[in-house]
């Protein structure tokens, strides 16, 4: 199976439209439990569901004209990072509309409740993400694939083209950078 989404990623790359249409259905269910556990993650009356998530992602994946797909989790690493995206893009709404943004009236309750956290939260992590990124690159995206692409350690392995041992030492450094980060928040 992994075969066939890498030929047929490298079929679309070559401009074979009719490879487009038998990916979907070939990725689908890794994308949709992809969505799913992100989603598991965020709080519990999340207004995306893990189905319009994974139909959100996948027009924003068919779109891109400039990936040379190379494999299955080179894809799967892309569509990580579109939902979540997506799920930041989504949160940062959510907080906007809490902040007047929607001119909506909220109450105090509202705004301290759990929901607003984990948006908060959510966008706090990207931001940390995104700092790390300016000094280590790679940490952050092992970060990514791994928590928002379900990605094991040998496909982060095939997709960066590093060891094993290198993700793990990488992994445990990031982590902890990330808590001391969070810690402030």
């Amino acid at each position: 199976m992994a075969d066939d989404v890498t030929q047929l990623l490298l079929d679309w790359s070559r401009g074979e439209k009719a490879a487009l249409e038998r990916l979907l259905p070939a990725v689908y269910d890794e994308l949709r439990r992809m969505a799913a556990g992100l989603l598991r993650r965020e709080r519990p009356d999340h207004t995306l569901q893990p189905t319009a998530l994974v139909h959100e992602a996948y027009l924003k994946l068919v779109d891109q004209t400039r990936v040379e797909w190379e494999n299955r989790a080179q894809f799967f690493a892309l569509s990580a990072q579109v939902m979540r995206n997506i799920l930041v893009d989504h949160a940062r709404k959510n907080l906007a509309e809490k902040r007047g943004g929607g001119a909506q009236k909220i109450t105090l309750e509202m705004v301290i409740s759990e929901a607003g956290q984990r948006s908060a939260e959510l966008v706090a992590l990207d931001e940390a993400l995104q700092e790390l990124a300016e000094f280590d690159e790679r940490k952050s995206k092992i970060i990514e694939l791994r928590y928002f692409g379900g990605l094991s350690l040998e496909e982060i392995a095939s997709v960066l083209g590093i060891s094993i041992a290198t993700i793990r030492r990488d992994m445990r450094l990031a982590e902890a950078w990330l808590y001391r980060e969070m810690s402030n928040f």
